[in-house]
């Protein structure tokens, strides 16, 4: 937390010396009824304090304030005004610091996020990822503006209350903090016991949360299937789990407070026990007694509290640990890059694997000892069965991981050696299932160039077959796309994917199965357009439709079990036996069985 603190921790120590000063003008509150009872009522100035016969005096004196009893107010008035305007400022700084704070743990989160290396992300639960980005942060903010400050209230009374008791009567002194360390002992055995609980109820917090966005995310396939009935009962132990470990802590908070108040009534007792018999025997005076009360009233509401702060601190530390726990993954970092290796300017497309070989996890490998040389400006089909490692490829070459053996070159530099965000600039990939924001279509597409004018927006869309659509919204291309480009179909949203690559302009192009949703005819237009940039740029298509393909300089072949079978042009493939041959041979018999379906029968009007 101190280091959260860092930059606010002036103004935090400037509201906690406000803090001090309140507190210290608070006990002088009872100061001055006390000092009147004893000295002008009672009339036994020897017997008072020196505290008090300098309030007195302050007042102009017995007689005055005799002949005027309304003397004590304004001065009480004057002190109450000024702790008030003092915890004001403590307040107003507590707050403006724990904003701050909140602020540089968002920005650090996003920064963190947006960088964080893909094998850690893969790892992490979205809903749970989202509960320490939002109630976490909120969590800590609200300890660091509240709880920090009245932890420092609840000492600081404490140390001006002590001494103040002390210097007017030990005897009472004593009755008035014996169970302090009681309490505070209580407080921290409290702690302890509830910091574990808290932890297990943020995380089933974070599960509760994880099924939640999931559902939401998915309700149309939820719903396609009829299956609510399903997802409810899949919620339900995970929202019964969350209220199991909800009153479970609750419960812990039913028996502390009843303990702390016990512990508390207790002290005050002891006050008024030995403050009776002190009065009877008379050793002490009623003013005396009343400050001593009155004290006790001020300090042990802050130690009462201090079972919250507690608590709340339980919380924050749970709350923080799991924001670390995010700031300590490891990131995508292009420190390791030489700034002699950082050809920024250069527009070579040539794509070099060297003896390739990856496994997301260590006991499944995905890519097996890929060879493979790609000129610049060529254009090259990749092919193969599902999971053959086909993407593994492209989120090596935009180094979302780096090959657990062998190398990727581009332009005849190690991608290793390049700086990321050089790298991406350079290769622009459209995916299967492209992503596109909440904003609006035109926003959309300028993520890949935002400086971008509009005949160059309208040059890709025009090539990617997506601009006569867009202009038949009301809005063109001011249509808001909803969330994930809900409001659209799926071949709409490929085909803004394949603009924003397109205008990009970028040095090698990978369309991932990105023709998938658009059907045959449009697909055929959208690979007219990239055959007409041929040279521009080298181009990877990956596809499981092979006529698609068939245009590509070259076809590679992968296997199912990450290695590369052949490579040569459609007719080549197609003249030797082999895994091409079966896979076209394959399709060509399912599309003659869906052409004859669709025939009409003999005598049937057509």
């Amino acid at each position: 937390m101190w280091d959260l603190m860092a930059g606010d921790r002036l103004r935090y120590g400037a509201a906690l010396g406000a803090l001090l000063v309140a507190a210290a003008l608070l006990y002088l509150v009872p100061l001055v009824p006390q000092a009147v009872m004893d000295v002008v009522f009672l009339n036994q100035p020897e017997r008072s304090s020196a505290t008090s016969r300098a309030v007195i005096e302050l007042l102009g004196g017995p007689d005055a304030v005799t002949d005027q009893p309304w003397r004590p107010i304004p001065l009480i008035a004057v002190i109450a005004l000024a702790a008030g305007a003092c915890t004001y400022v403590r307040q107003r700084w507590s707050a403006i610091a724990s904003q701050n704070v909140a602020k540089r743990i968002r920005d650090r989160l996003q920064d963190r996020i947006q960088r964080l290396d893909m094998r850690a992300y893969d790892g992490l639960d979205r809903g749970d990822l989202l509960q320490r980005c939002t109630s976490d942060v909120d969590t800590a903010q609200t300890f660091l503006s509240m709880q920090v400050v009245e932890v420092g209230r609840a000492i600081v009374m404490l140390a001006v209350a002590i001494p103040l008791m002390f210097a007017l009567d030990h005897r009472m002194g004593v009755a008035a903090v014996w169970l302090l360390p009681l309490i505070v002992g209580f407080s921290f055995f409290y702690f302890r016991r509830v910091r574990a609980m808290f932890r297990e109820k943020d995380e089933a917090e974070g599960r509760l949360t994880a099924a939640v966005t999931d559902n939401l995310v998915g309700i149309r396939v939820v719903r396609a299937f009829n299956r609510q009935s399903f997802e409810i009962e899949r919620f339900r132990p995970r929202n019964d789990e969350h209220r199991r470990l909800d009153a479970a802590l609750y419960r812990v908070f039913a028996s502390f407070w009843a303990t702390s108040d016990l512990l508390c009534f207790m002290q005050q007792a002891s006050v008024v026990m030995v403050g009776a018999w002190l009065l009877a025997t008379d050793r002490i005076l009623v003013g005396e007694f009343y400050f001593f009360f009155a004290a006790v009233g001020l300090y042990l509401w802050p130690v009462r509290m201090a079972g919250r702060i507690v608590a709340e601190f339980g919380k924050a530390t749970v709350a923080i640990d799991r924001i670390e726990e995010i700031l300590a993954l490891p990131i995508e970092s292009d420190d390791d890059a030489p700034t002699d290796a950082a050809p920024t300017a250069s527009s070579d497309g040539s794509i070099v694997f060297r003896g390739v070989s990856f496994a997301y996890t260590a006991d499944t490998p995905v890519l097996r000892e890929i060879d493979l040389a790609i000129a610049d400006g060529e254009a090259v089909a990749i092919v193969g069965p599902s999971g053959c490692g086909k993407s593994t490829l492209v989120q090596l070459l935009l180094r979302f991981h780096d090959p657990d053996a062998g190398s990727i070159e581009l332009g005849g530099i190690d991608v290793r050696r390049l700086p990321r965000r050089t790298l991406r600039t350079r290769v622009a990939t459209v995916l299967q299932q492209p992503f596109l924001f909440s904003r609006s279509i035109r926003e959309n597409i300028l993520l890949a160039d935002p400086g971008a004018d509009r005949g160059s927006i309208e040059i890709a869309t025009n090539e990617a077959c997506i601009h006569e659509s867009i202009m038949r919204f009301d809005a063109g291309y001011e249509t808001m796309v909803g969330e994930r480009g809900v409001t659209l179909s799926g071949g709409q949203r490929q085909r803004i994917a394949i603009a924003q690559a397109l205008l990009q302009d970028p040095a090698v192009l990978v369309l991932d199965d990105a023709l998938s949703a658009v059907d045959t005819g449009t697909e055929r237009t959208i690979l007219e357009a990239i055959r007409s940039r041929r040279g521009r740029h080298t181009t990877l298509v990956i596809a499981h439709r092979l006529s698609t393909l068939q245009e590509a300089d070259r076809i590679v072949v992968m296997t199912a079990d990450g290695r590369i079978d052949a490579i040569g042009t459609h007719p080549e493939l197609l003249g030797r036996p082999g895994l091409y041959r079966r896979l076209w041979d394959i399709q060509r018999d399912l599309e003659s069985e869906s052409s004859a379906s669709e025939e009409p029968a003999p005598g049937a009007t057509p």
